[in-house]
């Protein structure tokens, strides 16, 4: 059984307003896709309330790094009290989404995930050796590297929503008059 390191615990985004369903996964999936990483979706659940929509998405984009090393990220999102409205912006109305958004996400490296030091007791011993003498930097900048990706996705999920929050804000503002500072 593979060595199993969670790097990366609970990184949060917290966000309520009006956002897109759809934009908010294709930009979690793309930016997944640029790094590397290939798509697995665990879960995906949305139960109607009176209140609006509960919606889960449970993601678990993995890249393996190198022959010993795997990148697992985490990610699950919880949207609550979840409405579509219509919205216009730059003077075209859109379909949107109204609620409320968290965004945990976890970065778990796997060491040894094929099990090839494993098969014997005598090559257990020797991967613990190397794991805590020969290959401590090999295994810190990967770790390093997998702090870095999740850290960027967070504020990925964080600039998408914000871009929401200002468009919507300048959406509903009034316009000002030329010269009137």
């Amino acid at each position: 059984m593979a060595e199993q390191r969670i790097i990366v615990d609970h990184l949060t985004v917290s966000y309520s307003g009006i956002f897109n369903i759809t934009e908010l996964y294709q930009e979690i999936d793309n930016f997944m896709r640029e790094k590397g990483y290939d798509r697995r979706e665990l879960r995906n659940q949305e139960h109607v309330t009176p209140e609006g929509k509960y919606i889960e998405l449970e993601l678990q984009p993995w890249k393996k790094v190198s022959d010993y090393v795997r990148h697992n990220v985490r990610i699950l999102i919880r949207m609550l009290k979840v409405k579509e409205v219509t919205v216009e912006i730059d003077g075209k109305k859109r379909k949107m989404h109204k609620g409320k958004v968290y965004v945990i996400i976890d970065g778990i490296m796997y060491m040894d995930f094929e099990g090839r030091w494993e098969q014997r007791p005598f090559y257990f011993f020797l991967r613990t050796i190397f794991d805590k003498f020969i290959y401590r930097t090999y295994t810190g900048m990967f770790e390093d590297l997998l702090v870095e990706t999740c850290s960027q996705l967070q504020l990925t999920i964080k600039s998408y929503l914000n871009l929401y929050k200002h468009t919507h804000a300048m959406a509903r503002s009034p316009r000002m008059e030329p010269g009137a500072f």
